[in-house]
């Protein structure tokens, strides 16, 4: 601060200024130079208890961060208003019961007819051409099915020399057959069970009493059998022309010596409606995500922001509008100019989602959709241009400076918010590779990853295949 602006922030005169004494001006000067220090510093600490709060206040509805972690103070929907009436199923509503066997598959019909009515006792006669059925659900004991091969060691009369006969090559040299691996691999891949608790279960249901090494050579072989299937369900989704991609963290080990840096891995998932191909990679890179999907990918790519997927055209991209939500609700949470901003950004984005659920429902048309979405389209690039244009430093940090670089960073992918509109068969969400995904975030939970890299091929594979079978309703033992 100079002389000049100093004698206006104090309203002293000119004349008064040169009244005043030497000492006294360097006193004056000093004080404002420690007033103008102080204003700086304030204006940190306020930008600083922004950032903190911004963190503090951090959830699933305004980040990346999963439901379960958010706090319990966390502000939820409202909940609706009682309406009086009582927990369960309405008067007039359709109903349901449980789900009945066909005749055929039943290993005894017995029909019971009433005897008397029940109002007046004269007997009763007839024939019930639709009676009511009631079936009764058991599971016999199981009985295993064992065969035994004796391999005889005979000695040589001539040489004296002992042979032990040879396994034949159809024979499982592991001593489990098929379904018994397949069931291990559910337990393991599907129901996400230890190895301690797959002993358990096998034994207890089952009566196989196995060890824990067993059961690791048995996930290997249930590993191995679907190999060449997950190899063709990765050329399938590399071939699709809408894919939706998604990525999570991943532990793995190094007890195989794989990984000796002991780098972080990353799960990356890739579906269609009827397919959804897992893999397990030690990056988060751009080279991950094209081994993922193919470097020579020509389909639409349904994602979030992340930049391993920016190697993909703008025009072959759809942004995830769940993704977006977020952050339009994290700018509105900002103090100042982020505010307002935000709430209209997200004023948009409900009028987008009313409309596409029309869409869905099949009120609205495509035609008229597209002709609808073309004036939100063009409030949302408003919005955007009028938050990027905002003047922030090259490093400033500020929550406002967060807001302008998200609206420049939006402004630049801009397109791919809009594919959805035009191509059938797109979705304005990447729920579906979210969806995929959880699961994998369950059993990372629990098992807190692998522990080796074929501990994580075999994660990858078995996600795969149950997944996709999910997907195409079979059975998946």
């Amino acid at each position: 601060m100079d002389e000049k602006q100093l004698l206006e922030t104090a309203g002293i005169g000119a004349e008064d200024w040169e009244r005043t004494t030497a000492s006294v001006r360097q006193l004056v000067v000093q004080l404002g130079l420690k007033i103008e220090q102080l204003e700086q510093h304030l204006k940190e600490l306020e930008e600083s208890k922004e950032q903190l709060e911004e963190k503090v206040n951090r959830n699933s509805d305004n980040s990346h961060s999963p439901p379960a972690s958010d706090a319990p103070n966390v502000e939820k929907k409202k909940p609706k208003k009682p309406t009086g009436k009582k927990r369960g199923g309405q008067p007039g509503h359709p109903g349901h019961s449980r789900p009945l066997y066909p005749v055929e598959a039943c290993d005894s019909v017995t029909d019971h007819y009433p005897e008397t009515c029940k109002c007046c006792g004269e007997p009763l006669q007839g024939v019930d051409t639709n009676p009511y059925r009631h079936q009764v659900v058991d599971i016999p004991p199981i009985q295993l099915h064992i065969e035994e091969h004796r391999l005889h060691q005979l000695t040589c009369l001539h040489c004296g020399e002992k042979t032990r006969a040879v396994l034949p090559s159809e024979v499982e040299a592991s001593g489990y057959k098929e379904r018994v691996v397949a069931i291990v691999s559910v337990l393991s891949g599907m129901y996400r069970h230890s190895h301690r608790m797959v002993v358990s279960a096998m034994s207890d249901l089952f009566g196989v009493k196995m060890s824990l090494g067993t059961v690791n050579r048995l996930r290997r072989e249930g590993s191995e059998a679907v190999s060449g299937t997950v190899e063709e369900a990765k050329a399938y989704i590399q071939s699709a022309p809408i894919v939706g991609a998604d990525e999570t963290g991943f532990g793995q080990g190094n007890t195989d010596g794989n990984n000796p840096q002991n780098k972080r891995a990353w799960l990356w998932v890739a579906v269609t409606p009827l397919v959804a191909f897992f893999q397990v990679m030690l990056s988060r890179s751009t080279a991950a995500a094209q081994s993922l999907l193919g470097e020579n990918f020509r389909g639409i790519l349904n994602s979030d922001r992340y930049n391993a997927y920016n190697w993909v055209d703008v025009d072959q991209r759809q942004l995830c509008w769940a993704h977006l939500k977020r952050e339009f609700t994290k700018i509105s949470e900002r103090q100042g100019l982020s505010r307002q901003l935000g709430r209209d950004l997200l004023a948009q984005q409900k009028k987008l989602f009313r409309l596409w659920q029309r869409v869905r429902d099949g009120t609205l048309s495509r035609s008229e959709f597209q002709s609808l979405v073309s004036p939100i389209r063009a409030r949302v690039r408003s919005l955007l241009e009028q938050g990027a244009a905002y003047q922030i430093g090259s490093k400033e940090k500020t929550p406002l400076a967060k807001t302008v670089r998200t609206c420049q960073q939006l402004l630049k992918v801009e397109p791919a918010l809009w594919l959805f509109v035009t191509v059938e068969g797109l979705e304005p969400t990447n729920n579906a590779a979210e969806r995929a995904i959880r699961p994998a975030v369950l059993w990372r939970r629990t098992s807190f990853g692998s522990q080796s890299e074929a501990g994580s091929v075999f994660v990858a594979r078995m996600l795969t295949v149950v997944t996709s079978l999910r997907s195409q309703n079979r059975n998946v033992l």
